[in-house]
């Protein structure tokens, strides 16, 4: 039985978006049915606050700096495997629904869905069932999960951090601080990745990122962030 049933009490959840008026609007939309235990605004936040916390669910954005929502959860799922998960994102990309299949029974909801749909999505995810936003055809999200599957495969969580970074315009330094790595070792993962997948310059290993959907094209409104974005 589900932890927040058998304590009779509403089920916890962890907002993650960078967006901070449309976070603060889900959670005075979501606090009507459920207990809102906090909110944060990258995915390495989404990880800690996570882990610290264990709510019932995490309502995450896919994308949002330093980490995305889909390699959080997975961070999260290996410490906190109990904790539920429902992404959200601007874009129908079955690509992205794919991604987020694979980390088992999730939801999959876009943000310009109703509050009803996304209250249905939390309340699947609670009954440890997955939710796909209908907006979606299954044969579109389906033919993608091998190739999903796949580019996990090829690139290991720790490059995944490198190449995200790379992609959102950080400096070697910036990423060495911000993944308590050396620069050398740094530089040694972006010569991998690109000696691996044949990228012969910085702009292929953006495009590649945007094709991984590590990142969108959508320019990042805050003053002192990188020229790229993950996508939303």
């Amino acid at each position: 039985m589900e932890r927040w049933k058998a304590e009779n009490r509403r089920a916890r959840l962890l907002i993650a978006d960078d967006h901070a008026i449309f976070a603060e609007s889900l959670r005075t939309s979501l606090e009507k049915s459920f207990d809102v235990v906090g909110t944060v605004m990258d995915g390495r936040a989404m990880v800690r606050e996570a882990t610290r916390l264990e709510p019932d669910a995490v309502i995450a954005d896919i994308g949002m700096p330093l980490l995305n929502g889909l390699d959080a959860a997975r961070r999260i799922k290996e410490c906190a495997p109990q904790v539920k998960f429902v992404f959200l994102t601007m874009q129908d990309d079955p690509n992205l629904a794919a991604a987020a299949l694979e980390l088992g029974q999730v939801a999959f909801v876009l943000k310009h869905s109703g509050v009803l749909e996304l209250q249905k999505a939390i309340e699947c995810v609670l009954r440890s069932q997955s939710y796909m936003t209908p907006k979606l055809r299954s044969a579109d999200w389906m033919e993608t999960r091998a190739r999903a599957r796949q580019f996990s495969k090829d690139l290991t969580p720790r490059q995944r951090d490198i190449l995200q970074l790379f992609a959102e315009g950080r400096s070697i330094k910036e990423i060495a601080g911000q993944l308590n790595l050396s620069e050398k070792t740094v530089e040694f993962h972006k010569h991998h990745i690109m000696v691996a997948f044949n990228l012969k310059s910085n702009a292929a290993l953006v495009l590649f990122a945007l094709k991984h959907g590590l990142i969108s094209i959508e320019p990042d409104v805050h003053i002192d962030a990188p020229r790229y974005r993950a996508p939303i």
